[in-house]
């Protein structure tokens, strides 16, 4: 792991800004770099997964259908977005994306506390009923009661879902 220490933030401009870069070895995926940012002054974070090897830009499908499938590994770059068709949600990149390394029941819990943010936050009842519809919704699927297709589609190839279940196709540029 290499870490350099007291660099100049983005946005606070302090010298409290942490570079770390980690070296991963991830079954059936190869060798990654997890680089982040984070500074103690102004909470700026982000994150980003490399894969070390150059790939082709993917298009990742899964179908979840148990509880089991909730351990499925899943590497996000912060160019891929993350598509739930049923729920008519996605996650797309932009200056705030990240990228992580999660498994499905992260993925759906990322879902869930923006759903329950929009809940707590909105004043509109039609809006709070279709999140609390959502939220429902999304606690079925984690009970594995209500099967879903889960979307990643990355223009740099740098995510994967990690499992035999996955169809990987090309992703047109």
């Amino acid at each position: 792991m290499e870490k350099l220490e007291k660099q100049l933030c983005p946005f606070c401009n302090t010298k409290n800004l942490t570079l770390t870069q980690v070296e991963e070895d991830i079954p059936y995926f190869g060798k990654v770099f997890i680089f982040s940012m984070a500074c103690s002054n102004c909470n700026y974070s982000k994150s980003d997964v490399e894969s070390i090897d150059r790939k082709d830009p993917s298009r990742y499908i899964i179908e979840i259908n148990s509880e089991e499938d909730l351990k499925i590994r899943i590497v996000k770059s912060s160019e891929a977005t993350i598509k739930i068709p049923q729920l008519r949600m996605s996650m797309t990149p932009g200056p705030a994306s990240i990228g992580f390394i999660s498994n499905i029941e992260g993925i759906l819990s990322r879902f869930e506390k923006i759903i329950e943010d929009e809940y707590k936050d909105s004043e509109d009842d039609e809006t709070k009923k279709h999140a609390k519809n959502l939220l429902k919704k999304i606690r079925k699927i984690k009970l594995g009661d209500i099967p879903l297709k889960i979307i990643i589609e990355d223009p740099s190839g740098n995510s994967a879902i990690i499992s035999q279940k996955a169809k990987i196709e090309k992703l047109k540029k």
